[in-house]
């Protein structure tokens, strides 16, 4: 019975939050203002606190533009943990237009939409997420490209990292930085979540959405940790399979570390890893000499 009565709050405080922030978010869209940035991050924040999500961050997002994340993916609350976060927009699946309540929000979030099965449409999408990477908007792009079971990262697909190569030319800079992220969640009740718990924190894709979410709201007291790592250096030189490369290493590494509860002396005091950016020469990412090198060919091969 409490758990209903939770449940029922829970949908209650959340549609009237949305009933007054909703009509401003969609005037703000029309009118392109600096708070359409803002007030999703607030919803967000209060929807993880509604239902039970506690977020740790270790580091932060890089403060120079344009700044392309790149997460691991584990859950729809992947998304409510990173936008409450930081003011981000996320690259999504087309699909996602289509569901119910996580639609709407998506759209509502200005989030860019991919149809990952035309090849043809692969360097126009590619090219929007340039264009809004040099807007100075903070992208969230999720490469496994669909989620995991929370206890591994899965094979990057390095496609649309054609993003960052696109973007380069409308760069100040002359260059676009990719940062690492990690999200785990570690707790549940105040204990470690171990990998027999994990399941209920992510979302596979073979659960339906209602059942997972009242899972969640049953629940109510999930930990998750948030780690930015050290970003890359992106320009017309370098290599989108080698950044991609050493982009899943630094994911892998912060998210075993993480779950293992192994997390460095660096991590634990929370230092800005997000501040301190990688020399590309000293991972091979520059003057290889092979076709996809150019932002030209990545941004043709997407």
């Amino acid at each position: 019975m409490i758990n209903w009565l939770r449940i029922a709050l829970f949908a209650l405080v959340l549609a009237l939050v949305s009933l007054v922030l909703m009509p401003i978010q969609i005037v703000c869209l029309w009118l392109n203002l600096r708070l359409r940035r803002l007030l999703p991050r607030y919803w967000h924040r209060m929807a993880c606190y509604l239902l039970g999500i506690k977020v740790r961050v270790h580091g932060m997002p890089g403060r120079r533009r344009p700044l392309l994340l790149c997460s691991n993916h584990a859950s729809w609350k992947d998304i409510l943990v990173l936008s409450s976060v930081a003011d981000v927009v996320f690259v999504a699946k087309s699909e996602v237009k289509e569901w119910p309540v996580f639609g709407p929000l998506a759209r509502l979030q200005a989030s860019i939409f991919v149809v990952r099965e035309q090849k043809r449409a692969t360097g126009k999408q590619v090219s929007e997420i340039g264009q809004r990477l040099a807007d100075g908007e903070i992208v969230v792009l999720f490469p496994e490209g669909t989620t995991s079971d929370g206890n591994r990262l899965l094979e990057i697909k390095t496609s649309l990292f054609g993003a960052a190569a696109s973007a380069v030319p409308h760069s100040p800079t002359g260059m676009v930085h990719v940062q690492p992220v990690a999200i785990s969640y570690t707790g549940i009740h105040g204990m470690p979540m171990g990998r027999f718990n994990r399941p209920i924190a992510a979302w596979p894709g073979d659960t339906g959405l209602v059942p997972h979410l009242l899972g969640i709201l049953r629940e109510g007291a999930i930990e998750v940790d948030v780690d930015f790592g050290e970003a890359i250096d992106y320009d017309h030189h370098t290599n989108r399979k080698e950044v991609s490369r050493v982009i899943e290493q630094r994911i892998r590494s912060m998210l075993s570390d993480r779950l293992r509860g192994r997390a460095s002396d660096r991590q634990r005091r929370g230092r800005t890893a997000g501040e301190k950016t990688s020399n590309p020469a000293r991972f091979a990412l520059k003057n290889r000499h092979d076709p996809g090198n150019s932002s030209s060919d990545d941004a043709r091969n997407g």
